[in-house]
């Protein structure tokens, strides 16, 4: 499923010619992703963030492979030079319930499901609409989360993990584009076998969207 959310996030900043030399990116609770790495390939100056490795550790983060701590291990599979690579990226701990007041300027910002991870639906939300004032004029911003096909009624909207449902996205675009910005949400969940797939333990080997 990474996958896809990456590939998603590449397209979207591609179409909108935001993947050149000299532009700016702010990633949010990137991990070990390698999307870093790539945009730096290309010319980008990245500013890469996650929680700090106290907070990580308490949330759980450090003893899985998603979680880096530090600019090192974001280029392991090194899509992007060395010397370039340490010219063009630095790492940041960001809360991303606690946005500091210097991140601004930025072309773009990503996130790939890691806005659901922030305690409730609420707080993804008022996230979302926070690091805006990152992204500069003519700027985008692309995230991805996890998303609620089974109703607009039942969800988790509080823990670990919450489920957005299409109200809460709904909400959530109308409140940015009532800010002024202009805002596109993808609900697409496919049409091909593999997108259509629940996968329950023991999990299949299915890509999953």
């Amino acid at each position: 499923r990474k996958m896809w959310e990456w590939l998603f996030i590449c397209h979207a900043l591609h179409e909108r010619g935001l993947l050149a030399a000299g532009r700016r990116g702010l990633g949010f609770g990137v991990g070990r992703e390698p999307l870093v790495a790539l945009f730096a390939r290309l010319g980008c100056h990245i500013v890469a963030t996650d929680l700090d490795p106290l907070r990580a550790q308490a949330a759980g983060w450090t003893g899985t492979d998603q979680y880096s701590g530090e600019a090192a291990g974001l280029n392991e599979h090194g899509l992007c030079e060395e010397p370039d690579f340490s010219e063009r990226v630095r790492y940041r701990p960001v809360d991303m319930n606690e946005l500091p007041a210097d991140l601004v300027g930025f072309d773009f910002t990503w996130s790939s499901c890691a806005l659901e991870h922030l305690g409730t639906i609420e707080a993804g939300a008022a996230f979302v609409k926070n690091q805006m004032r990152a992204v500069k004029p003519g700027g985008a911003a692309v995230h991805t989360t996890e998303f609620n096909l089974s109703s607009d009624d039942a969800t988790v909207d509080s823990g670990g993990t919450v489920l957005f449902r299409r109200r809460d996205i709904d909400g959530l675009l109308e409140d940015l584009g009532d800010a002024g910005y202009i805002v596109k949400g993808n609900f697409t969940p496919g049409e091909t076998p593999a997108p259509r797939h629940v996968d329950v333990p023991p999990f299949s080997e299915t890509h999953l969207r």
